[in-house]
């Protein structure tokens, strides 16, 4: 007997067909049992995961078991009884006269009913729940495949809860979608970056394939895949309502996770509730926890889609995301704050400088901590099984000389994951300079060139790394980063020095965070090289840093994206930045005398009004910000007579100190007393401002 075309249609998908093992081993395990452990199987996903091709693999599996298989797909039919009912006749091929459940219960062995698209039959869904499928017998199995999980009434009614099981639908592992493509003489060398932008999704996985087969000498290039973009796109997309949703989809796609706050902020919107609340109810957008995440593969999509239909927006977009996140690291503390930093740092995953060197999905897999006692040896033969027994004296000797400058992640059992040391080295002594020379070497660094001064920090990230994989790319890798992110914004800090067994695979993401090499500071510990990095936050402060980076990842090449040329800045100790606020004082209403004093090439003078500016211009913003310090003490009921003593004597002065004494109505002997008071005050603020960032 000739066979049939759809047979031939059957096979050839069955040998594309890769994976699934469990959901395969699940129904045929239902399938044959005695009495069915579950009547209905939902399985769902979104559009494209492969449910058609999973659905199609159980209808071959109920075949082969000699089962009466029933195959109906919600596209081929109106969401009503009539019409449901109508295409089970059909399929079952039985007259109008006989009606489908019968025909199921006189089957004499088991019975597959599988639904394909059952989510454009929602409108007949409480039917189908209440009157249809309770009148099957228990010999019929039933499939329902969906893009959206059960509705509440699915859950919350205890009977369906007893029958009913429910499948979410993923995508293929790495392994699998590396088979599929193989398959489909895909070539090697192309499957990482088919890998990178698919996630290994089924449909993605077949339209690139499908591209290999009718273009000889393709090679996929995910930002020129404008068909397989517009393709999944559709899949996903049913419909957009209007402009705002479509721009809440974009930002879904831009940020790591996506709340209401951050789509009102963004789009300008006092509340955002109902564009929050259609963003999820998509079948592709999932909550989790810290907010909406969608599919890996429809984000990749949508910014695709994005960054070449309208590259104008999508930098519009970026930048609005970097100003939200900026605002709400000042708001945040402790680990709200360090998720604010990997949200920041996310916006920057399709740089092909930083996306090889982090794990995006890092947060929550580990959680930072303080160290215990308990920790020390795990950490001890952390170090030794990576680095060997000498550095591991070492970071024992750290661990007990600042054990409140280490950090441990901690797994969800609470075992020690990784750990960093967050060396203070203004505080290293000479027996710890003795005790490692790593140390030594930056410590003699900073003498030379970038000498610190009273109540600033310096920090050396001497030992990091993760249990399993040390220094290389993971989880805890990118949680390490974090943190250190995190670091630099503590108040005073004005250098980081990193030490890395491996500093040329670290190269060009650590150049593209301008982190600079620092070869002369190369250092060995037994049979083991390392080399080292560092960074002058005095030259360039947290925030500028942040601005150039965002600049660099919206630029076509991030390489020509170059910082602002470094301010040459005065470091000035704690006496002598005192002597020069009193000589500026002294000289507020002669400017020509100020030029030359030390506090014009100071950080909080030179931030103000740029590097490259003259010394008229920085004159002026002296005088301005010795005002400004002065009138933080009118503010101030106990310093408002220490501001009249300066303000009468500097600020607008009298001819003589015994005029503005008489003046301000008090003995010269107080009035001189209020005076020196006034201008230390004023020293201790401008001070603050220079050594912490703040703002006078």
């Amino acid at each position: 007997m000739p066979s049939r075309l759809s047979d031939r249609l059957n096979s050839a998908r069955r040998e594309r067909f890769i994976g699934r093992a469990a959901e395969l081993a699940l129904f045929e395990h239902a399938l044959g049992a005695a009495e069915l452990p579950f009547c209905v199987l939902y399985v769902y996903g979104p559009g494209g995961v492969g449910k058609t091709s999973l659905l199609a693999e159980f209808a071959h599996l109920a075949e082969r078991a000699h089962a009466q298989a029933v195959m109906l797909d919600g596209r081929n039919l109106e969401a009503t009884p009539e019409s449901f009912l109508a295409g089970m006749r059909l399929s079952l091929a039985v007259d109008l006269t006989t009606g489908p459940v019968e025909a199921l219960a006189a089957s004499a062995g088991r019975s597959v009913l599988l639904v394909d698209t059952f989510d454009l039959l929602a409108p007949l869904e409480g039917w189908l729940r209440d009157v249809f499928l309770p009148a099957l017998t228990d010999r019929v199995l039933v499939v329902l495949a969906s893009r959206h999980p059960p509705s509440a009434p699915w859950r919350a009614d205890p009977g369906w809860q007893q029958v009913l099981k429910t499948v979410a639908l993923r995508n293929l592992s790495p392994d699998e979608g590396r088979t599929y493509l193989t398959r489909r003489q895909v070539p090697e060398t192309d499957l990482p970056a088919i890998l990178s932008f698919t996630h290994s999704y089924p449909l993605a996985l077949s339209l690139v394939a499908d591209l290999y087969e009718q273009r000889q000498g393709y090679h996929f290039v995910p930002a020129e895949a404008h068909d397989v973009v517009a393709v999944l796109l559709e899949r996903f997309l049913q419909r957009v309502p209007g402009p705002a949703h479509r721009a809440v989809l974009e930002i879904c796609a831009l940020a790591r996770v996506t709340t209401e706050l951050l789509l009102a902020e963004m789009l300008a919107v006092p509340d955002a509730h109902d564009l929050f609340a259609w963003l999820r109810g998509l079948s592709f957008v999932q909550p989790r926890p810290g907010g909406l995440f969608p599919h890996d593969v429809a984000r990749e999509v949508l910014v695709a889609d994005l960054r070449w239909r309208n590259p104008q927006w999508y930098t519009e977009l970026h930048r609005r995301a970097r100003i939200y996140y900026a605002q709400r690291l000042h708001a945040t503390q402790g680990v709200d704050q360090q998720l604010v930093l990997f949200d920041f740092i996310y916006l920057h995953r399709e740089n092909p400088a930083v996306r090889p060197f982090f794990e995006w999905q890092a947060s929550g897999r580990a959680v930072p901590d303080r160290l215990g006692q308990d920790d020390i040896g795990h950490l001890v033969a952390m170090v030794t099984r990576h680095e060997g027994t000498e550095s591991a004296s070492l970071a024992r000797y750290w661990l007990a000389r600042q054990p409140e400058h280490v950090v441990v992640f901690r797994d969800l059992e609470g075992k020690p994951a990784g750990f960093m040391t967050l060396l203070a080295l203004e505080r290293a002594s000479g027996e710890d300079l003795a005790a490692d020379p790593a140390v030594a070497s930056v410590s003699d660094f900073l003498q030379r060139h970038a000498p610190l001064r009273a109540d600033e920090s310096a920090t050396y990230f001497r030992f990091w790394m993760a249990a399993e994989t040390y220094q290389a790319v993971s989880p805890i890798q990118s949680l390490i980063f974090i943190t250190m992110v995190r670091h630099y914004f503590t108040p005073g800090l004005a250098y980081t020095f990193y030490a890395c067994a491996d500093p040329e695979f670290w190269q060009p993401v650590f150049a593209y965070a301008e982190l600079h090499r620092l070869s002369e500071l190369d250092f060995r510990v037994g049979d083991r090289a390392f080399g080292v990095y560092g960074h002058d936050w005095r030259a360039m402060p947290p925030l500028p840093w942040l601005e150039l980076l965002g600049q660099r990842e919206l630029a076509a090449a991030p390489e020509t994206i170059k910082p602002p040329a470094p301010a040459r800045v005065e470091v000035l100790s704690r006496e002598e930045f005192g002597e020069a606020v009193e000589h500026a004082l002294r000289n507020y209403t002669r400017p020509d005398a100020l030029r030359g004093n030390g506090l014009l090439r100071s950080r909080i003078v030179t931030e103000r009004v740029g590097a490259a500016v003259g010394e008229g211009a920085r004159v002026a913003a002296l005088r301005d910000l010795l005002k400004q310090a002065a009138e933080h003490l009118r503010e101030t009921p106990k310093e408002h007579k220490f501001y009249r003593a300066v303000h009468h004597t500097y600020l607008q002065p009298t001819a003589t100190q015994e005029q503005a004494a008489e003046m301000l109505d008090v003995p010269l002997s107080s009035y001189r007393r209020h005076l020196k008071a006034g201008m230390t005050r004023i020293a201790e603020i401008l001070w603050h401002i220079e050594v912490s960032r703040g703002e006078v």
